[in-house]
This record gives structure tokens, sequence and C-alpha cells, in this order.
């Protein structure tokens, strides 16, 4: 779609600034597909529209835009941060984004406690608790955190499990707790394995040998043996974690930053080191329109990934970028103190960066396999089901239910580069015999494609059923019905042993069954898909016959208030008291009118 005509720039041009700020570029639908800032707004946007050498990204842009409009600020690291909550309001398509917008995980130690807890802690941090961190993931914490419970006996279970304890634990009972819960250990005695885990966890795991050493030096003194052996073992323990999380010549805080680019296909790899220690690394790609540079990659990930958070002090970069003055002076204004951005690296700093850069390349790599395989997938099913072209999304739906109780239907999405779980989508079907499948699946896809018919959504190219004719025919006669054409029904049946490997499918307007070689990998995707949206639906259907199951049918009864069905529970010793009691008994309950009393036994019994 071209909307070069229909968008004429000059008239917001001539009316820019020439000052700092951020310009959204909006497509015929009124969609925000780029966000950029700019030193001088005037000169920048004026740069898209000027007859000349454009990358094919660039033209792709201008030729889809139908609207512009600006936001002027005080600073370009003002407009730094503006673009980037922009960005991760609309994520436009034309800009770099990143999957995983999550912030990091950290470890909490809730010091407010007389006996203070350690644990693991993602999202905003409230309260007078510490929090240590940021880690590069949940499994960086959570192997933290195995590791101090082996050398620090400090409580890691929840707060609603501790209150309530009358005796000690497992935790316990294998030397990793020294039960606060019950009294065990005094407050002052649990108040020093908690300053030693402040210690370890703010870099100073050193002192703490050191002042273990101490103490079981003084308890072989005091031929406290049993003591001076556990702090050994201790000892022992902590060093063997050193060891492993020790990084030659590293001091401060750093993220170490690299990315490699290939095929437009982007990966990031960071390495976080805190006080000395290797936290562990992550990895992300990022989605990149064509013809991106990996300093641009490298720039949108630093702005998306760090400005809102508690970034370190240092950030090391494998590519120099281009105003990253200005990427380190917003950078350092959100976080309330200076952050530097550095490229040029040499010594040990050099070898952590090419270390960071070596696991970029092994990562894309692997990705690059797998992105290779899905392609083969895809290629299979083109072949299978005879198709003009690969297909690009492939929707595939089932039913859940109980012997018709709480049906739940379910859309899983998958495409070329994967599962597409923010189109992922449950219905809860209402209004149908139970158990009846056929009218469930009618239900759910009429739902779906309605969406479609309305301008929402994308349509698959693929609309896989799990099911036989019976549920094929009910896609059938909904896209006739809609009038929507280009998606191609498939229904997957298990074979007559129902076994993986002999599925069915049925083709749409296909009389011949397709039966695709065991190890197919078109058959293999399918399989993929159908397994999800069983997964999905199942998932649904459960949660959503517990929460009717939870529900009292007494609760149904128009003018029987809480206070009334506790009065008939403790009366009648429970439902089923209550079921066989007559209108006479009922209405003997404090509250209960001769009238009510024959509403409550009509809906039980009728």
């Amino acid at each position: 779609m071209s909307q070069t005509n229909a968008f004429d720039p000059d008239p917001v041009l001539k009316t820019l600034p020439t000052g700092p700020g951020v310009y959204r570029m909006f497509d015929a639908d009124a969609t925000v597909i780029y966000v950029g800032k700019a030193r001088n707004l005037k000169r920048r946007v004026s740069s898209y529209f000027r007859k000349g050498a454009h990358n094919a990204k660039t033209q792709a842009l201008v030729g889809q835009v139908a609207d512009l409009q600006v936001t002027v600020t005080h600073t370009e690291a003002e407009a730094l941060i503006l673009e980037n909550n922009l960005i991760k309001e609309h994520r436009p398509r034309y800009n770099v984004l990143l999957r995983d917008d999550k912030t990091y995980p950290y470890i909490y130690l809730s010091t407010q406690q007389d006996f203070p807890r350690l644990g693991f802690h993602r999202g905003q941090r409230r309260g007078e608790s510490r929090y240590f961190g940021p880690f590069p993931s949940s499994g960086a914490v959570r192997e933290t955190l195995n590791h101090l419970q082996k050398v620090f006996p400090v409580r890691q279970c929840r707060d609603s499990f501790y209150r309530h304890r009358t005796r000690p634990c497992l935790q316990y009972q294998i030397g990793r707790c020294t039960a606060p819960c019950v009294g065990y250990v005094s407050e002052e005695d649990y108040a020093k394995d908690v300053r030693h885990v402040e210690m370890f966890l703010s870099g100073q795991s050193s002192e703490v040998v050191d002042e273990l050493v101490r103490r079981m030096e003084a308890a072989a003194e005091a031929e406290d043996f049993e003591l001076a052996a556990r702090l050994r073992d201790r000892i022992t323990s902590l060093r063997r974690i050193q060891e492993r999380q020790y990084v030659s010549g590293a001091k401060g805080d750093v993220d170490v930053i690299a990315c490699r680019l290939r095929e437009n296909i982007a990966c990031v790899q960071v390495f976080v080191i805190r006080d000395g220690q290797n936290l562990g690394n992550q990895t992300w790609f990022p989605r990149t329109p064509p013809e991106t540079t990996p300093e641009e990659i490298l720039y949108a990930f630093i702005a998306r990934h760090y400005l809102g958070e508690s970034p370190p002090g240092e950030l090391l970069v494998s590519h120099e970028l281009s105003d990253g003055e200005v990427l380190a002076e917003a950078i350092s204004n959100d976080a309330g103190y200076r952050v530097g951005i550095a490229s040029r690296l040499r010594g040990e700093r050099r070898r952590w960066l090419e270390m960071a850069q070596r696991n970029a390349d092994h990562a894309l790599s692997a990705r690059m396999s797998g992105e290779a395989l899905m392609e083969r997938r895809f290629e299979d099913i083109q072949q299978a089901l005879a198709l003009d072209e690969i297909p690009e999304r492939i929707e595939c739906f089932d039913i859940s239910h109980t012997r018709g109780e709480a049906t739940v239907a379910s859309c899983v999405v998958m495409g070329r580069e994967g599962p597409i779980k923010d189109d992922y989508r449950r219905f809860n079907i209402e209004d149908i015999t139970g158990g009846d499948d056929y009218a469930a699946m009618h239900q759910a896809l009429e739902r779906r494609f309605k969406r479609l018919s309305d301008g929402e959504g994308t349509a698959p190219d693929v609309l896989l059923i799990d099911g036989g004719q019976g549920q094929l025919r009910q896609a059938e006669a909904v896209l006739e019905d809609m009038q929507i054409e280009g998606v191609l029904p498939v229904g997957i049946s298990k074979g007559p042993r129902r076994k993986p490997g002999e599925e069915v499918l049925l083709v749409s307007g296909r009389s011949d069954e397709i039966r695709l070689a065991p190890e197919s990998p078109g058959l293999h995707l399918l399989q993929q898909v159908r397994d999800e949206a069983h997964r999905f639906a199942i998932t649904g259907h459960r949660n959503r016959r517990g929460k009717a199951r939870q529900q009292s049918s007494l609760e149904e009864i128009p003018g029987l208030g809480a206070k009334r069905r506790q009065a008939l529970m403790k009366q009648f010793g429970g439902l089923k008291g209550i079921k066989r009691a007559g209108v006479e008994d009922l209405s003997s309950v404090q509250g209960i009118s001769t009238a009510l009393a024959e509403r409550i036994h009509g809906h039980l019994n009728g």
C-alpha cells in the first residue's frame, strides 16, 4: 500500500521547529509505524521526503506515511526518553523492538522484619526491603539463592508458611535453616547471618570469609570443634562460589553488550558483572527492519533496555555509537547517577567483550539453524497441501470440556518465526448443548472471524482444526457465511490407532485424505501447533471449571445473602443437608421466610 500521493508533507515541514524533539509517523489506518528523535526536527524529518538515495527500509516507510506528528522537547536527551516510552507503548513495525520488555529480576531481603527473608523479586521495588541485582535472568537469581541457602542459613520460605509453623521444616533438618519460625535461633545470632548475606551480595565476600575464619579459629581454641567444622564447611563453600563467579580485573558494576547481525537476524548478548562477580548472561533477538545496522540495533537496544531501569555505572559495547554521548546523558539523567558507554577497550575489558561477541555468534548460529528448520517445516506444509505460496500464518482451534461443563475453545497462532503468543485467544462457549463439539467449534470460529470481518486482526493462510469431518464442516460453513476467502481449512485427526505419526489431514475441497510420513517436518509442525492448542484449551477449561465449582449453587438464589447462607450451612451441616430439608425445616432457620424457603427448596430440588 503506497500513500505517497495521499500525503503532502510540505505543510507539516514548513511549520517544524529546528529544536530537539520526537516525531511519529502514521499509516492510513492511523497506526503509528515509526517513532524517531532528532536534535533538529526540521532537518531530520525533511530528510525523509527529499529525493535521493534512501535504503529499502526508508523507502518502504515513507511510502506508507499518511500523517506526521511531532513533540518538541527541551533537550535531545529528553527526546530520547520520550522516544523510548512511545516505542514501548506503540511498538511500531519500523522500529527495532525487543520481544521481552520485562524488568530484570532481583534478590530482595526483607530487612524490616525481625527475622528477614531472602527471596526472588521482579517488578517495582517498594517498602523497606533491600534489593540486590539486577540479575540477567530468573535462573541466575534462583541459582544464587540456592548457593546462599547452602552457606547462610537465612530463611527463604514465604511469610504465610513461616507464620503458621509449629515445628521445624525439612530445611532445618538438612542444615539450611536455623528454624526462627519456632524460636530455635536468637534474633542476635540470626542477624549475624543476615549481615553476612548483605555483605556477600554487596561484593564483600572476601571480608565475609575473613570474618568466618576468625570465628572458626576462635571456636577451635575454645575446643568447640563442632562449630569450627561448620564454619570450615561454610568457608569452603563460599570460596567455591567466589572461584566460579570471579571475573579477573572487574571492579564496580559493568554490563558487557555485544551485537551480531547476519541475514537480517540480530542477536544482542549481555554479560552482567556486579562487584567483580559474573552473574551470568542473557540473549535477545530484537525484531529489526531490513537494512538496519548493528550500531542502530545496539543504540535502540540500550535505550529500550536501560531507560526506566537501574543500569550499572558502565556499559561496554561492541560498536561505537553515533550520539552515544546523548544516550549516556539520557540514561544518566533517568537513573540519577553517571552511566558511561565505552567501545574502545583494552586489556581485560577487551577480552570480556570478545567473550560476549563469541557467545553472540554462537547464539545467532543456533537461532539461524532453528529458523532454517522452521522454514523447512513450512515448505513441507506448502508442498503437502499444494499451496501456491509458503504459508505465513497458521491458526489452530481446539475444544475442551468435562462432560459438557465449562466448555472453552482455544486459538493458537504459528508464524514463520515460531508461536505468536500475543495473538493467542480463548473463547468461553455459551448457550449450546453441553458436549456438542460441533456447535462449540462453530461459535468459536464465528467469534474469531467476525473480528476479522470487522477489520480487526490478520487472516491465517491455514486454519487447522483439531478434529474430523464434522469439525471441518463447521469451519467451512463459518468462512462461507462470512464471505472470507484465502483461508484454507484443514482438519487434523488421529489415525485408527491414535498414535503420533499416524495423523490424517482432511483438506477442504479435497475428497482424499493426506497422510504425511512420520518423519515429515511439516507433520511435526502441525503436531506442535495442535498440541499447543490442546494445552491452551485445557488450561482455560480447568480454570473456568474451577471457578464455577467454587461458587455455591445457593449464591444463585435471589434474596439469599451471605449471612442467611451461613446460617443454613450451620443448621444443616452443608449443602447436602439443606437439599434434604423440607420447606418447614428451612423456614425454621432465623431469617428464612416461608416464601424464601420454598424458593430454596425448588432451586435445589427442582
